[in-house]
């Protein structure tokens, strides 16, 4: 592990070194180049560390001094600053708005909250379908939400909405030299410019002034760079909302009129991460009672690593109900999230955000030390001639310290007070809801530990109340409620199982797991087999690497990868969390079946002529190419690559359809430091289209010195019968 690490610090350094000596490649930042590919989206940076530790709450919510406002005039400026989030009577203030009318006396932050309180709701792209909302764009334009992590849309939302604007903004954190910040003012520390960061005044356009023409009907300008970009070190960052081949970057050139914004954002998303939102340097604690579209849920069930982050979308006043001598106000509101991998936010009912709202990992009894719970941005002011992240003072009666533990601990029982009440069967049918959305969640991808946490927390709820309000215990629960899956997909210890940092399982690769379980079973009941990393010959999986092989599925085994930062990669058997889950087979005859359905259709498998060697860094790569005549419409698409190369991560596949729509496969990851590449890779822009005509598939090698060459390539279609 530390050699491999070492090998891709000092691969970094050198292209790193080269870059210094002749510039970047054409079409790409330099800066970019420098993202640790194998952090695959998540936060790179650390939190400040701060809390509000002050000899006065005036000196709390103002917030400790940043860089000085004159850096707003340097090259590296992303956005230019024309109002203060406090305004409400300049003429900017006054002017109608996205979600406020003329003369609405809102300043700019309650303008924020009326703008995600708005926003309609429309179905998910692809897979099943689930509620999201439609971004709305000063411009007219309404487009899907895009496809995000979950705090990535957070940020996402505010950064859109100063940048529209012209209102200052920022987010901090530290590296080993100190405070960093991203925002308005572009990619920052105290000394000056961080590290090679791009120059976006200089370096890309700001199409602003075109505003009033593109509302009027006018032609949206596109910045092609942006267009073509992903979050750094991304494999799933699709954007099918808007275009088969789209990524981030041409989202971001549809909603951004100042490109700038749109690479800053690029960026911006691979750097900060849950976090750095729960630092109080960049939100603060609020009050239950004050929860309001936009603010933002936090969940921390642990100190370090991953979280959860949710959106505010509604939140609507529900009267009042007495309660011994207090009247306690009745709020109903919906939280939205993205998730890894990346999807458009699901807009989730009243019950189920009241059950996120009043978990203790959002920052109750237990967690209050984690920095979760409820939060609001904070904001961006001129303070003394220093950028400095405040409270802003019509917030400052909702404002907790982030020091006080105790006020902080006690939010989620007060949400479960003040949030709408739900009679016994609707928390039921929400619970279920829950534990159904982590299946379905598992079925796309089952190697996901974080599903298989989720599911059991909805189920640790489900028995209480299923006891309290059914007087089911959980045994009668588990015969009634549990299915086979939940036995094979069981919890994982995220820090001691490395299944739990592979992210790039499939569909069928559950199916394959769950046909062995159902096979498993039928002379006698038998303990299910856990989808896990075990000891064996292999990689971990070689159990059902094999049976995939006897179902004549081989192909469609995708090895193992450290998709995120993994540090238990090297552990021999992954560890399964003790629980008091009924024992399988005592309820076996009770259960309701799994039903596992492959997609229904004729195989039709395409080899591709033209297998060789692969040109060295060279980016119009091997072109490969397959035909048929079949007309029928492809219900399933994949393709089977037998490619051997001494540094797999510089590849990256391209395929492309009759029609000429192009689909991203495989992306390059420069982390990836392993051999050759035996695997199957999904696409699904080309379900529902014709499978006559001419493919082309391009293999191409991004960096020099490994090279490598195609052994095989297919194309494997199942068409409609």
């Amino acid at each position: 592990m530390f050699f491999g690490a070492l090998m891709m610090k000092i691969r970094a350094l050198i292209f790193l070194l080269i870059i210094s000596m002749f510039g970047a490649a054409c079409g790409t930042d330099d800066a970019e180049s420098q993202l640790p590919a194998d952090e695959w989206g998540r936060t790179l940076f650390d939190p400040t560390g701060d809390e509000e530790i002050a000899p006065t709450k005036d000196d709390a919510v103002t917030g400790q001094r940043g860089l000085p406002v004159s850096v707003d005039t340097a090259s590296t400026a992303v956005w230019e600053v024309k109002n203060a989030w406090e305004d409400t009577n300049t003429a900017a203030a006054r002017a109608a708005g996205i979600a406020w009318g003329e003369n609405s006396g809102l300043n700019w932050d309650q303008k924020y909250q009326a703008w995600i309180n708005s926003m309609p709701k429309t179905q998910t792209e692809g897979g099943y379908s689930r509620d999201t909302f439609m971004l709305k764009t000063p411009w007219g334009v309404e487009l899907p939400a895009p496809a995000l992590e979950c705090a990535e849309v957070a940020i996402f939302l505010r950064v859109a909405f100063a940048s529209w604007y012209n209102l200052p903004f920022f987010m901090e954190a530290r590296d080993r030299e100190g405070r960093i910040y991203f925002g308005h003012f572009g990619m920052r520390r105290d000394s000056g410019k961080y590290g090679s960061m791009p120059d976006f005044k200089n370096r890309y356009r700001d199409y602003s002034d075109r505003a009033l023409d593109v509302m009027a009907g006018g032609d949206w300008p596109s910045d092609p760079d942006l267009a073509k970009k992903k979050i750094p070190g991304s494999f799933d960052d699709a954007q099918p909302m808007i275009g088969p081949d789209a990524h981030a970057g041409a989202y971001f050139d549809r909603v951004f009129l100042n490109k700038r914004t749109g690479h800053f954002l690029s960026i911006l998303l691979a750097y900060f991460g849950s976090v750095n939102l729960a630092d109080p340097s960049n939100t603060f604690n609020i009050k239950a009672e004050a929860v309001q579209a936009g603010d933002v849920l936090v969940d921390r069930w642990q100190a370090q690593g991953i979280g959860h982050v949710m959106v505010v979308v509604r939140r609507n006043d529900a009267g009042q109900k007495q309660v011994g001598d207090e009247m306690i106000p009745q709020i109903e509101a919906e939280l939205a999230s993205g998730s890894m991998p990346r999807r458009q936010p699901v807009w989730e009912s009243p019950g189920s955000s009241k059950y996120a709202f009043t978990k203790s990992s959002t920052g109750g009894e237990g967690y209050e030390a984690n920095n979760g719970g409820i939060k609001r941005w904070r904001t961006a002011k001129n303070v003394g001639g220093s950028w400095t992240n405040v409270v802003p003072a019509t917030h400052t009666r909702d404002w907790i310290n982030s020091t006080d533990k105790e006020a902080i601990a006690a939010r989620p029982e007060r949400f479960k007070e003040i949030l709408v009440e739900l009679s016994p069967d609707q928390k039921r049918d929400v619970l279920l809801e829950t534990i159904e959305a982590r299946r379905q969640h598992l079925q796309q991808y089952p190697a996901s530990c974080s599903a298989r946490i989720k599911r059991e927390e909805a189920f640790d709820a489900f028995y209480v109340l299923m006891k309290e309000e059914f007087n089911m215990d959980p045994a009668t629960v588990d015969a009634e409620y549990r299915t086979l899956a939940d036995y094979v997909f069981a919890e994982l210890d995220y820090g001691s199982s490395k299944t739990c940092c592979w992210n790039r399982s499939t569909s069928n690769m559950y199916e394959i797991a769950m046909d062995y379980n159902v096979k498993l079973q039928e002379t006698q009941c038998t303990a299910p087999v856990v989808f896990m990393n075990r000891d064996d010959a292999g990689d971990g999986y070689d159990l059902f690497r094999q049976h995939a092989i006897e179902l004549g599925r081989g192909d469609q085994w995708v090895a193992w990868s450290a998709d995120e930062s993994c540090p238990q990669a090297g552990v021999a058997v992954d560890t399964i969390v003790e629980s008091d889950v009924a024992d399988y087979c005592s309820i076996a005859s009770d259960l309701p079946e799994d039903p596992v359905d492959p997609v229904q259709g004729e195989a039709l498998d395409l080899e591709f002529s033209g297998a060789g060697a692969i040109p060295d860094n060279d980016p119009a790569g091997l072109s490969l190419s397959a035909s048929t005549q079949d007309e029928r419409l492809i219900a399933e698409a994949s393709v089977f690559v037998d490619i051997t190369h001494s540094w797999r991560g510089d590849l990256s596949i391209t395929l492309v359809h009759p029609d000429g729509t192009r689909e991203v496969i495989q992306e390059a990851n420069p982390g990836d430091s392993e051999d050759n590449l035996n695997i199957r890779l999904a696409s699904a822009g080309l379900v529902g289209k014709s499978a006559a005509g001419a493919y082309e598939l391009i293999v191409i090698d991004n960096a020099g010195s490994d090279t490598g060459s195609v052994v095989k390539a297919v194309l494997e279609l199942k068409v409609a019968e």
